[in-house]
């Protein structure tokens, strides 16, 4: 019967799994990306700008008048406060469950390709609930808004998918393992 490496070391404890800390980055990150690219930069939407959020009893703001403006700047503020959160969750997960040779996680597919699921998981629950279910904003205003909305899930379901094709193609984080870079190949 074949051995893992793990099995391998007698005693020894698994890597740190770096799942959770890497969609912690990624969610938070993604969530950096929306709001600024979509509410700041191209002004598509603002946290409280769905006109149809009315019909459950969400007011709304019109971000082309001060009052509206300043409102939906207040809850832009609350959701970037919101990611800002969850990025230094997953640096402190991160740094708890890696003591050693940090370094070399940052070059990890496995991290970068749960960064990536983590994104995706953003774009996903962001675009279902606050899109489909509250309709507190959408991606774009207009007549084509269900299609804005539809690719922004799309796009996290991609996000998804490619971070663990991502994850699966690295290595998984064991700071005990020889790295390969400093110690070249085996002889």
């Amino acid at each position: 019967m074949a051995s893992t490496a793990g099995e391998a070391r007698a005693g020894a404890t698994a890597p740190p799994d770096i799942r959770l800390p890497g969609i912690l980055l990624g969610s938070g990150l993604g969530g950096f990306v929306d709001g600024i690219l979509l509410h700041q930069l191209l002004r598509w939407h603002h946290m409280l700008t769905g006109t149809d959020g009315d019909r459950i009893g969400v007011k709304y703001y019109d971000p082309k008048t001060v009052p509206g403006l300043e409102m939906n700047t207040v809850w832009d503020g609350v959701f970037h406060a919101v990611c800002w959160i969850l990025v230094l969750l997953g640096l402190a997960t991160l740094y708890s469950r890696v003591t050693r040779d940090r370094r070399r996680v940052w070059t990890s597919r496995v991290l970068w390709g749960w960064v990536l699921v983590g994104w995706g998981v953003f774009n996903l629950v962001e675009g279902v609930l606050n899109h489909h279910v509250l309709a507190i904003h959408h991606v774009h205003e207009g007549p084509h808004r269900t299609w804005w909305d539809l690719g922004f899930l799309l796009l996290g379901a991609l996000l998804v998918i490619g971070g663990h094709r991502l994850q699966r193609t690295g290595r998984p984080f064991d700071p005990d393992a020889p790295d390969a870079r400093r110690t070249g190949p085996a002889t």
